[in-house]
């Protein structure tokens, strides 16, 4: 159950990030209550993942999730750029988010 609160801890931190953008620092209502209420969703599922997950392991797959999650939104509803080598860090940063969950509890204590 604790990575499934990490993840959408993680799918919060990109509704978040998103409505933060929309916000235009704040100046409009809605997104920021948006924005606000994403944030204590996210840092509450967060906290309670980290309740089995170790920190370590638990933030680099939240901020992951945010970071690679937002970009994509990015690129596809704010007509980010998109080029090759952006494409093939995204791979790399959700192979390494995948790579920490097939890992996580199979190392030696």
């Amino acid at each position: 159950m604790a990575w499934l609160y990490l993840v959408l801890a993680g799918l919060s931190e990109i509704v978040w990030a998103f409505g933060l953008k929309e916000s235009h620092g704040f100046t409009m209502l809605g997104w920021s209550l948006l924005t606000a209420l994403f944030l204590i969703i996210s840092f509450g599922l967060f906290a309670r993942a980290m309740q089995e997950i170790p920190i370590g392991t638990a933030y680099a797959v939240f901020t992951g999730i945010g970071a690679a999650g937002t970009a994509i939104v990015g690129i596809l509803f704010l007509n980010e750029a998109a080029g090759i080598f952006k494409i093939l860090s995204l791979v790399v940063l959700i192979s390494g988010i995948i790579g920490l969950k097939l890992v996580d509890g199979k190392e030696a204590n």
